[in-house]
């Protein structure tokens, strides 16, 4: 089991950056693959962005590939999105995800586990 708490959401200029992190507890955050996953207000959630368990491997949503950067840090325990060319469509709450296994995954039900979310909010 672990647990996932986000963080470094705010208000961010269109064309601006920001970086989100996620939190994971225990000394077994390398045996999850995690992601992120984003909802806006009266939407689905949106798959935004996924790495393996070794971090080695990535891949995005549509919406935000090559904006956005996953990463993860095995020795803190810490997942990463950095958010560049950011635009009011990226508003959204955005949550990290973990799943048993090696590989990341596009959909919502293959994840295990989920923070409680970090509130982006990108202005015109």
């Amino acid at each position: 089991q672990v647990q996932l708490v986000e963080s470094g959401g705010g208000l961010v200029q269109a064309g601006g950056s920001l970086r989100l992190s996620c939190a994971a507890s225990g000394q077994t955050f390398s045996r999850y693959a995690v992601g992120w996953f984003r909802q806006a207000p009266g939407k689905e959630r949106e798959f935004v962005a996924a790495i393996d368990w070794s971090g080695s491997g990535t891949f995005y949503g549509h919406s935000v590939n090559g904006r956005f950067t996953i990463s993860r840090d095995n020795a803190k325990n810490l997942l990463y999105l950095q958010m560049n060319s950011l635009n009011p469509e990226d508003t959204a709450v955005y949550y990290c995800a973990a799943r048993n296994g090696p590989y990341g995954a596009s959909l919502d039900v293959d994840y295990d586990y989920w923070g409680q979310g970090t509130q982006v909010t990108v202005s015109s």
